[in-house]
């Protein structure tokens, strides 16, 4: 349609989709909830695959991250991304705080390993080979 966005590109489409279409004020319905969680979550993924600016995000997650580990000792990544899914079913949350939670639970699983991780090294792997 436009030609080869990019990880940066997809990146900051993502950022633009859940910035605006998670309100939806405009023609379009606003995004559900399910949506929502999988617009998060490709967009964590991107940035952690864009890198650049785009690693501000999971920069200051990773130093949240840090600081609630350094009062928790033994608490590992896949028990904070457990913690963070809790939360995110059980918890009532708008839209909008459904997909800062889901950013944050995307970036922590992907650190975690396991199935999650395969998101985020896909889009890095695709990342790599267009360079």
């Amino acid at each position: 349609m436009f030609g080869d966005l990019g990880t940066v590109g997809v990146a900051a489409a993502l950022t633009c989709l859940m910035i605006w279409g998670v309100p939806g004020d405009g023609k379009l319905k606003p995004l559900g909830w399910w949506t929502t969680v999988l617009v998060a979550m490709l967009a964590g993924s991107a940035y952690k695959a864009a890198g650049g600016f785009w690693a501000i995000v999971p920069d200051i997650i990773g130093t949240g991250i840090g600081f609630i580990q350094g009062f928790v000792k033994g608490l590992t990544m896949p028990a904070l991304a457990t913690c963070l899914a809790i939360f995110m079913l059980f918890k009532k949350l708008t839209t909008r705080q459904v997909g800062y939670t889901a950013l944050v639970f995307f970036y922590v699983a992907a650190g975690a390993g396991g199935n999650w991780s395969y998101i985020s090294d896909a889009i890095e792997n695709a990342r790599a080979g267009l360079q």
